[in-house]
């Protein structure tokens, strides 16, 4: 952690222009080093200055990209007066998120326990030993749209702090309580019957009309979509793959998915996806691709292989460094505005198309001179009827899609020369993992060298960058590794690997993936209670070690931990590893019983127990028919199954799988096994397939 070269008790701003952030290298402290308050970030510094002075401490957490983030740092931290306040009676540090989502995490529980809400900017106030007393969102800097202002909050907390000290001391000390995780579960199992539970909840809250779940706001869920295609697949249930199909196409035609340079947005502000909140995040981009990737496999629209394909375009224009690893998140607002460096007059698209043009994309886009989003326009497909309009212009659908193409290509070329918004450009392991994953899918399933040669560069970004001897590190930016790897790190890599290795057949990514497995266990488990912590053993101790199985807008730590786990225990033949796994899973019984929407992370994996799978071992002399059953097994949907090669007979990780079954007497020798029973070798390649079905 880096430390003030100066003693903060007697010079709180390293300088008159900048304060503490201004030592720090993530963009979203950078962002607040100019601030006249003097903000500290996380550390013991700030916190023993804070018992010295006896003061309380203000705790500000956000992201680059946030738009309300800027909003209150416009309003009240670069206010003179709000900052006076804070400079003279409290301790203000700033954290972000994405950097140490293990404070976060916390403290964002602590809102959500005393407002019913979460959400950031997180405003906290602690005492000196971290205790939380006081929490909420965005703060005005005077009270307006029913909140209150900071104007309001700092005085009077203050007098109660100073005055009241039991007081303080009585809510801190009860929310660090309730903090604590309950870890004594009352079940030995996750019952089966809580699967068919959480899809009539999920098909209780689907919006028949528009696609998704719920109303305004409406996020795309990629747990819940994923959730559903696997139980559409284990239950027979086609109702599960409509949901998801209605989904999929009505983020495709809305305005959450940007037709002009792709990618998606982060949430749509109505219920038709329509209006987005404009910033566009990685981890909702890996997902998304994942999603429409395994709907493919079921039904193979060509829509899910168009948005993968532009998603991945996007990605390497937008989101890709240099030497391959992948940038967090772009924000939404430029030139001090929301969206407009997405959204277009009608005129505007008039004079860069020409009249003709023009006419034809405005037509199929929905551009109008009244726009849909204050007097100018997102482009969408909502509504549109492409085969009626081609009809109208007298074009066939090919000659349609390819004007409207070259007016893209126009456009986004325009695009280009306005002002871009923020790039929060530093890596963050855990999402750059879940994209590792996202890619090496999309490459198998789509024979498509190139997405899975972006996902091995983007592993060995991280192999180069981010590891440490056996220290994995969560973020990299500008030449700096920082913050011990977290739960979430170790999991999305894992997951990262293992698709590597099912893409590609290459043995060094079942290595790296055992090594993870094992730090792992060896960093994180909870060996009274199963499952995994969120943080390593050996970092920075707050106030609770977190443990949680709840998704939010990325799955779990454990949820993608025990699933992954479960997949490598099958590639590796490793019952003990498949014992613990399940141990792992069956530990967080208990809130699988309460709500099960809410842990779908989990429950899929509890659905790969159930389901268990096929484990194939492929062997023999001829290339051609190994690589021909391959392709097969990856251009169809089987998520419960994994295959590997026998010929690799001194790998020691895969030896339980493949040991006795290399064959380099036979041209072609498959061992397909369920339910840790193998069946006879099949030596046929369209017997073998047939098998597969």
């Amino acid at each position: 952690m880096n430390e003030p070269e100066k003693d903060p008790a007697i010079d709180a701003r390293p300088n008159s222009e900048k304060n503490w952030l201004s030592l720090e290298k993530s963009p979203y402290l950078l962002q607040h080093e100019r601030n006249p308050v003097n903000w500290y970030p996380w550390g013991n510094a700030a916190f023993e200055r804070a018992m010295r002075e006896n003061k309380p401490v203000f705790l500000s957490i956000g992201y680059s990209t946030c738009h309300w983030c800027h909003v209150m740092e416009e309003e009240s931290f670069e206010d003179e007066e709000v900052a006076a306040l804070l400079n003279n009676h409290f301790i203000a540090i700033k954290v972000d998120r994405e950097e140490r989502p293990d404070i976060d995490s916390i403290y964002m529980n602590v809102c959500q326990m005393l407002t019913g809400e979460g959400g950031w900017p997180l405003n906290v106030f602690l005492t000196p030993e971290q205790k939380p007393f006081y929490a909420g969102t965005y703060f005005p800097k005077t009270g307006k749209y029913g909140r209150p202002g900071m104007m309001d909050v700092l005085p009077q907390l203050l007098n109660i702090y100073k005055n009241d000290a039991e007081r303080i001391a009585d809510i801190a000390g009860k929310l660090t309580l309730a903090l604590q995780p309950d870890n004594s579960s009352t079940q030995d199992k996750i019952p089966f019957h809580v699967l068919n539970k959480a899809f009539s909840i999920l098909e209780s809250e689907f919006d028949q009309v528009y696609g998704g779940f719920g109303t305004a706001p409406k996020f795309p869920t990629p747990s819940m979509l994923l959730y559903l295609l696997r139980y559409s697949q284990v239950k027979a249930n086609p109702k599960a793959f409509e949901m998801v199909k209605k989904t999929l196409s009505a983020i495709a035609d809305g305005g959450i998915y940007d037709h002009i340079g792709y990618g998606f947005a982060r949430y749509s502000t109505d219920q038709q996806w329509l209006v987005p909140h404009f910033e566009k995040m990685l981890y909702d981009q890996a997902q998304l691709l994942t999603v429409y990737t395994e709907a493919y496999l079921i039904k193979p629209d060509p829509l899910y292989k168009k948005i993968v394909y532009d998603t991945i375009e996007f990605i390497e224009r937008e989101m890709t460094h240099p030497k391959g690893g992948f940038y967090s998140g772009i924000d939404a607002d430029s030139e001090g505005k929301e969206g407009t460096y997405y959204v277009w007059s009608g005129t505007e698209i008039d004079s860069i198309l020409g009249a003709e043009k023009a006419a034809l994309y405005n037509e199929v886009y929905n551009i109008t001179r009244q726009g849909n989003f204050e007097g100018k326009n997102i482009p969408n497909l909502i509504s549109t009827n492409k085969p009626g309009i081609a009809e109208k212009h007298g074009l066939s659908t090919d000659e349609l899609e390819k004007e409207l193409e070259n007016c893209r290509v126009l456009l986004l070329t325009k695009r280009q020369e306005r002002k871009y918004p923020h790039l929060d450009d530093k890596i963050l392991t855990a999402w750059n993992g879940m994209c590792i994953a996202a890619l090496a899918k999309a490459g198998a399933v789509f024979s498509e060298p190139s997405f899975i040669g972006l996902a091995q560069k983007a592993a060995a970004f991280v192999d180069g960058e981010l590891w440490q001897n056996d220290f994995l590190y969560a973020r990299f930016r500008d030449g700096e590794a920082k913050h011990m790897g977290y739960l979430d790190d170790y999991a999305h890599l894992l997951a990262g690997q293992l698709e590597l290795f099912l893409a590609t057949g290459e043995t060094v990514h079942i290595q790296k993936a055992v090594r993870l497995a094992n730090l792992l266990f060896e960093r994180f488990a909870d060996t009274e209670f199963y499952g995994f912590f969120f943080t390593d053993k050996e970092t920075e101790a707050l106030i609770v070690r977190d443990k949680s199985i709840i998704d939010s807008a990325m799955p779990s730590g454990n949820g993608i931990a025990i699933q992954q786990l479960w997949r490598l225990a099958k590639l590796t033949g490793d019952n003990e590893l498949l014992t613990k796994t399940e141990q792992a899973m069956n530990s967080f019984a208990d809130e699988a019983i309460r709500y099960p929407t809410a842990v779908l992370s989990l429950l899929t994996a509890r659905m790969a127990f159930e389901a268990d799978g096929k484990e194939v071992v492929v062997s023999g002399t001829d290339e051609k028919m190994k690589l021909e059953l391959y392709d097969f097994i990856r251009t169809t949907y089987r998520p419960h199954d994994v295959w590997l090669e026998a010929e690799d007979v001194l790998v020691p990780e895969t030896a339980a799988l493949t040991e006795g079954r290399h064959h380099d007497d036979k041209l072609f020798a498959v061992y397909i096994c369920e339910h840790s029973v193998c069946q006879m070798p099949i030596f046929d390649l369209n017997e073998a397939k047939q098998a597969l079905i």
